[in-house]
């Protein structure tokens, strides 16, 4: 894969403190591990609670539950961020 991909993280909301609604928070380490790698990153709303969906070149490559992030994290210690960051990696 180019270093210089375009990846696009669809989410979805999730649950906290009793309020749904969309939230960035959880995202940050994934998009922090994503440009350090030299990929261009784009966030996307979606319908879909507690989810997360990654795109490249329009083919998904990887998905988890929102809630499986670290939340305010920089990434470098989240499993998942690496998981994803490997299936970027590997997609082309």
């Amino acid at each position: 894969m180019p270093s210089n991909a375009k990846v696009l993280i669809h989410y979805g909301p999730y649950e906290a403190c009793g309020v749904v609604i969309h939230r960035e928070a959880r995202l940050e380490g994934l998009k922090y591990v994503m440009t350090q790698d030299g990929h261009t990153v784009e966030l996307v709303p979606m319908d879909d609670w507690n989810k997360i969906e990654i795109w490249v070149n329009g083919e998904l490559i990887f998905q988890c539950d929102i809630r499986d992030l670290d939340y305010g994290g920089d990434g470098d210690l989240d499993e998942k961020c690496h998981e994803a960051l490997a299936a970027v990696r590997k997609a082309y």
